[in-house]
């Protein structure tokens, strides 16, 4: 099968089918004799294992992890069930970190009155002052619980 008609099958873009070749979730295809990339069935697996773990918002290193231990089936579980576990603990803290985003979004919001001009705007105050003591360090980006480097 084609890039093309691989993309419309799994729901995934071309341009990430070639992302994931480029750095090694998914293994090169072999060239048809125009040049052309031939998708095979075990392509079309491992693209719907990797949308399924990026749907439990797995990072690109978890993927390649568990992909490893797939190569490895006779195995014990443990190690699977380790990065599981990591991943469930990292998705709490985000659970945890967005509910104190909820909180502070409702306080900003409750500092708005109605007839009031841009200038008295309690939620703009609220946002040019200094930002809370309570927030952890190191936490500067918009979305906060994104994948931190050398953690799976």
């Amino acid at each position: 099968m084609r890039i093309g008609e691989l993309a419309k099958t799994t729901a995934i873009p071309v341009e990430t089918i070639r992302y994931y070749e480029k750095i090694g979730l998914l293994p090169e295809p072999v060239r048809d004799g125009s040049g052309y990339r031939a998708y095979r069935s075990a392509h079309l697996d491992r693209l719907q294992f990797i949308r399924r773990c990026r749907n439990l918002d797995m990072a690109q290193d978890e993927i390649r992890e568990l992909i490893r231990l797939t190569e490895q089936p006779e195995a014990d579980c443990g190690e699977v069930d380790a990065l599981l576990a990591h991943h469930l603990d990292h998705v709490r803290e985000r659970l945890r970190e967005l509910a104190r985003l909820e909180d502070t979004l409702v306080q900003l919001q409750q500092a708005c009155t109605e007839g009031r001009t841009v200038r008295e705007c309690g939620i703009l105050d609220g946002l040019s002052a200094e930002p809370d003591a309570e927030a952890p360090a190191g936490r500067h980006n918009h979305v906060p619980g994104s994948h931190r480097p050398g953690r799976r």
